[in-house]
Formats: structure tokens, C-alpha cells, sequence
């Protein structure tokens, strides 16, 4: 059995579905974090994967956030699958059960944490070398502390006391206990790439955590102390370790090994980074049946890569996918929905009183009111009215106007008809506009009884000769216009060019790095301050340990505002 945890960050990101990347772990289970998707936005080559049956926990209150899924494949299904650690959201008859203590949170705190989509729990059969025994798989995504909000910070902790009363209820009841996914902390130094740039680093409250969740011997501190010494343990009751780092078991001193880079600052190049993504197993388990666990730092598509461990069993499948499964879905299901099925039925009767109470608009009669209510079926049985004369000259009016419209279309034809000259018009335009011939006509005598007493034919022919003596020189006074316009408008070009380039300039001429003398890029400060939308240039190499030549240096210079 191979089972494999991955933070996808957005697994709408996959454009041609999800089951390539399925496929490519050949595991039994992949368990995934981060999907970002709601069930409105959960399309059918997400949730329904050929060969695989999948299990989801949405956000409710935040699109576009968080969330989780469990996919298994056909011969691992799982024999019960629920949603969120707190039983809220499970359905009663078809949970994983054994909820541990809760009763210190609230039941507003209880729902809060299994409001953002964070958990999947799938429980198992397995044939291992004692038997047929039970596993539960539980899928997380564990929150992140933001600095700017303290609440965030007691979210955490209290949904980190949640998970582990429900993994170890679990265990108690007789199931092998399995918890993965982004845990969002890392435990020791050894897994994260500077410590010493942390403060207080063994003072982490989330780390305080890892200790009494995991099984191991305690390690002696600077002081002599040993870590379960320690008084004010963030608070969190805790019942001694029960859990193994499945990584650390089988790799305790291996250094570098990181599931999480910063995408930002390309840390992922210098392998800068940190190890949140773990699959730990109970003790007995990992003793018994675990055969290897590694990361895969090769594989990308997100800015965490995946984690796999290998396990000497077979699983038994179910005959049929649990209630949670998405092939259960109304809108996956495969039979088409019905819009009745939207509606609520009401009787004829009733029907009739409502409408009758409210008065439909226009102060309708109960004839009129059946016939908007039943317009088919009434038959002859409903005499048709007459219509009045006001109604028979607003059709009258209406006609005309439909007329009207139909032969103002007629007439328009085709689109090509407004762009064709019309000879007469323009000719007579351009006679009358023309000051010489007026001028001629009104000097010459008897000018006007010759034009009169010239035939038709003739007279066609001296306008077409006056209209194109009158168009050349038209001409010429249109291109000495224009030729006038485009000088004025290249002496205009040179200081506006210049007024433009003055208040439109573009960003500052990056400086070049002092230890690569390599140019640098330009940055904006986005975190609340007083530097609040400054720009300013670091080094544009991605960012690493200080040791580490091919890192980013510690240039820095600030924008001025004048620039």
C-alpha cells in the first residue's frame, strides 16, 4: 500500500483535470490540501475521476480558500469517509465516530473550525500480518498563524488540540491512526532552512505542540533541561506522544530535506525553505507494517512537493462508496435533475385563493384570472370578449406603426445603399456654394433667360463642366489646408513629446548589485507602515542562505520619490 500527501495550492491550476497527476504517484490513496474550490465551482473532471473515488471538505465561508480531498482508488475504497473533526458536519449512521474530549471549546468554536474546509477522515480495512485489522486516514490542512492576527494565532492552537483528541479517540477504539497533509509548522531546527534567523524558535507554541503529539525520547536542552520540563506548553493538555514522524524514522539526520518554498522570492532554487508537510503514523503502526517514507522535491506544479510512505498490507475495498463520495453528489449522479424538483407543489385550489386574495394587476375579473392562471385546456367554455373601442384603436395604432417600421426597412435594402453618392444633390450643393459663378451669373446680362432657353441636354452639360472646374480647385485649396495643418502639428509634436515624457516617466533605472554587479528588480512594500507603497531594488537573484554564493545578496536601496 502507498499513500501520498500534497499541497496542491489550487487544484482548479490542472487545466486538463487532475487524473494525470493521480496516475503519476501509482499510490492507493492520495490525500491533498489547499484545493481552493467550493462545491459550486467543483467541476465533473475534479470530482469524478475515472478509476478513483474522491471525498471533499469545502470552505463555507470564504471562496476560494482552503479545503481538502481524499481520493482513493476503486480498490482502496474506503468503508466510511466525514467531513471535519468536530461531527458537526457528519451525517448520523455514516460517521467515522469516537470524538474524543471536547468540552473545552465552545460549540460556536466547534463549528468555526470545521467551517473552512480543513479535514477528511476515510477509515480502511487492511490485511496485515496480525489480521484483519482497521485504518483511519485523516487529511489536513492545518492553519497558519498570521502575525498581524492574534486570533489566527488561538485558531491554530485550539484546532491543533481538536485534531489530536480526535486521532487519539480514534486510536483508543481499536483503528490504526494515520494524520497527513500541511501541518504549517516545522519541528525541529533541522528542518528549516535558518533557524537561527527565527526568534525564539523552540519557544514556538505549534512546535511546544509537535513534541507532546509525537513518541520519542525527550531531548536535552542547553540548560540541561528536558523539553517536558518545560511549564506553560501553549496551554494544551496533552497525554504523551502517540505519533512518529514516519520522515525522521526512517531519515533522523538527513539536513535540506523541505516540503515548502516561498514561490516569492524563487526560494525553491536555492532549496530554501522549510518541512510542514508530514504523514505521521501511530507508533505500532510505523513499527509493523512501514516500509519507507521520502519527499519528492522533484515534482512541481505547487510551492509544496509531495510526501509519500510505502506499507507492507493489502486493503480490502468496499462494495460501495461511502455517503460523502462526490459520485453521490445531486449534480454528479448521473441522472438529469428536474426543475419540479425545484418547486414546491401547491394544490389548484389553493393556487386560485392566493391569487384571488392578492389581486393580480389591472383589476382582473375571475374569468380573466382563470384564463392567466390556465390559458390551455379552458376549451369554449370561456367566452371570448369583445374587445372595446379604445382596444380596438390601440391595435389599430399598433398595426400602423408595425407598418410603418416594415417599410422603413424595406426601403433602407442594403447596407451598402448609404455609402453611395447621390449625383444630383452634390451637384447642386456644389453650384450654389460657389461665390464666382454667382458672381458671373449676376454680372453677365440676360445670363439667366440663355440658361433658360438652353435645352435640357445642354444645360447638363455646362453644370457637369462647371462642377468639375469647381472640384479642382477645391482641391488645391484642400491640400494647401492640410499641408498648413500638418506643419502646425509637427512644430506642436517636438514640446508635447517632451511635456509628456516629463509627467509620464516610466519606472527608475535599476542599479546594478554590488557582490554580482548584476541589475536589480524593483520591489513596493505592501505590509502596513509607514514604507506602505515604497519601491525600492534588491538583488534579483532568489533568495537563500547567506553562505550560499548563488543566493541573493544583501543589497538594498530605497526609490526616491522625486524619481
Amino acid at each position: 500500500m502507498k499513500i501520498v500527501t500534497w499541497n496542491i495550492n489550487g487544484i482548479r491550476t490542472f487545466k486538463n483535470g487532475i487524473k494525470k497527476i493521480l496516475d503519476s504517484f501509482d499510490a492507493d490513496i492520495i490525500c491533498v490540501q489547499e484545493t481552493k474550490v467550493t462545491r459550486d465551482l467543483l467541476d465533473e473532471k475534479t470530482a469524478i475521476v475515472d478509476g478513483y473515488n474522491s471525498y471533499f471538505s469545502f470552505s463555507r465561508g470564504r471562496s476560494g480558500y482552503s479545503g481538502v480531498a481524499t481520493y482513493c482508488k476503486d480498490t482502496a475504497t474506503p468503508f466510511l469517509a466525514e467531513e471535519g473533526l468536530t461531527g458537526l458536519l457528519a451525517n448520523q449512521g455514516e460517521a467515522v465516530g469516537c470524538y474524543g474530549d471536547q468540552v473545552e471549546l465552545s460549540s460556536e468554536e466547534l463549528l468555526a473550525l470545521d467551517n473552512e474546509g480543513r479535514a477528511v477522515i476515510t477509515q480502511h480495512h487492511f490485511i496485515g500480518k496480525d489480521g484483519p485489522q482497521k485504518l483511519t486516514v485523516i487529511n489536513v490542512y492545518c492553519p497558519r498563524a498570521d502575525p498581524d492576527k492574534p486570533e489566527r494565532k488561538q485558531y491554530k492552537l485550539q484546532f491543533y488540540h481538536l485534531l489530536q483528541c480526535r486521532a487519539e479517540a480514534i486510536l483508543s477504539s481499536g483503528s490504526h491512526v494515520i494524520v497527513l497533509g500541511d501541518v504549517n509548522t516545522s519541528h525541529r531546527p533541522i528542518d528549516h532552512c535558518d533557524p537561527d534567523d527565527v526568534d525564539n524558535f523552540e519557544d514556538n507554541p505549534g512546535r511546544k505542540w509537535l513534541d507532546h503529539f509525537l513518541f520519542g525520547k525527550t531531548e536535552k536542552t542547553e540548560n540541561g533541561n528536558t523539553e517536558d520540563d518545560l511549564t506553560d506548553i501553549s496551554q494544551i493538555p496533552a497525554s504523551g506522544g502517540k505519533f512518529v514522524d514516519s520522515f525522521r524514522h526512517f531519515h533522523p539526520k538527513r539536513s535540506n530535506a523541505f516540503t515548502c518554498w516561498s514561490t516569492l522570492t524563487g526560494a525553491r532554487q536555492t532549496n530554501y525553505g522549510t518541512r510542514i508537510d508530514y504523514i505521521f503514523s501511530d507508533h505500532c503502526l510505523v513499527k509493523s507494517v512501514f516500509m519507507g517514507a521520502d519527499i519528492m522535491p522533484e515534482v512541481e506544479g505547487s510551492d509544496h512537493c509531495p510526501v509519500w510512505a510505502q506499507l507492507s498490507c493489502t486493503l480490502r475495498s468496499s462494495p460501495k462508496c461511502p455517503p460523502l463520495c462526490t459520485r453521490h453528489m445531486p449534480e454528479f449522479i448521473g441522472r438529469q435533475q428536474k426543475l419540479s424538483r425545484f418547486f414546491v407543489k401547491v394544490s389548484e385550489k389553493e393556487r386560485f385563493s392566493k391569487v384571488s386574495e392578492e389581486s393580480l394587476p389591472g383589476s382582473q375579473d375571475s374569468g380573466e384570472i382563470r384564463e392567466n392562471l390556465n390559458p390551455v385546456g379552458q376549451g369554449n367554455s370561456v367566452a371570448k370578449k369583445r374587445p372595446s373601442c379604445r382596444e380596438k384603436d390601440a391595435n389599430a395604432s399598433k398595426a400602423k406603426r408595425s407598418n410603418q417600421m416594415k417599410t422603413e426597412g424595406n426601403a433602407k435594402g442594403n447596407l451598402l445603399a448609404f455609402f453611395k453618392p447621390k449625383q444630383t444633390s452634390s451637384i447642386s450643393s456644389i453650384v450654389n456654394l460657389s461665390p464666382k459663378q454667382t458672381k458671373s451669373s449676376k454680372d453677365s446680362p440676360g445670363s439667366e433667360s440663355e440658361v433658360r432657353s438652353c435645352p435640357s441636354d445642354v444645360q447638363t452639360e455646362t453644370n457637369l463642366s462647371l462642377v468639375t472646374e469647381m472640384e479642382t480647385e477645391n482641391m488645391d485649396e484642400v491640400e494647401a489646408e492640410s499641408t498648413s495643418i500638418v506643419k502646425s502639428k509637427d512644430c506642436k509634436k517636438g514640446p508635447c513629446t517632451g511635456f509628456w515624457k516629463a509627467v509620464l516617466h516610466g519606472p527608475p533605472q535599476p542599479p546594478l548589485c554590488k557582490s554580482h554587479n548584476e541589475p536589480c528588480v524593483l520591489r513596493t512594500v505592501k505590509k502596513a507602515g509607514p514604507n506602505l507603497g515604497r519601491q525600492f531594488f534588491v538583488c534579483a537573484r532568489p533568495q537563500g542562505h547567506a553562505s550560499n554564493p548563488q543566493a541573493r545578496c544583501n543589497f538594498f536601496a530605497w526609490v526616491d520619490k522625486g524619481k
